[in-house]
């Protein structure tokens, strides 16, 4: 995992400076600078107008009773893309915008659910484990949310 992250640290800063050097020399210094403030604020508002609704999907569920999987999921889904819409670049700013784009985010969410469920276990605690917590908190030896 360490290696996979050390390449891309160094892979994506290196795509980035390709793509500024190809993309500024057609479009020229100015319109390179404008299109990446552009993208940032552009990319800051619907960042900003994604996460209010995806916080208010997850308040609705938790309102109903509902485990909000999907809305933690969606809410770190665009967590990411603001965090890679701010970092100057073509390929991030591409990467950003299309976590925005709810299609994309749903395929991702569901393949990252997959994944999730495959290494998590949930192990409810025994049936006479939440009779004895309730009589002696001291003894209990999970945390009863």
């Amino acid at each position: 995992m360490f290696f996979k992250l050390l390449i891309l640290f160094i892979l994506v800063p290196i795509v980035e400076l390709f793509l500024f050097l190809r993309i500024g020399v057609r479009i020229g210094l100015p319109a390179t600078l404008a299109v990446i403030l552009l993208t940032a604020v552009i990319g800051a508002a619907l960042t900003r107008s994604q996460g209010a609704r995806s916080l208010a999907n997850f308040r609705q569920a938790m309102g109903r009773g509902e485990l909000p999987h999907r809305e933690a999921l969606d809410g770190l889904l665009i967590l990411l893309a603001g965090a890679v819409l701010l970092t100057p670049g073509f390929l991030t700013d591409t990467v950003g915008f299309l976590l925005l784009f709810p299609p994309v985010r749903r395929a991702i969410r569901g393949r990252l659910g997959h994944y999730l469920k495959e290494r998590i276990q949930i192990i409810d605690p025994p049936t006479g484990a939440r009779d004895s917590a309730e009589r002696d908190p001291k003894d209990a030896d999970f945390i009863d949310i």
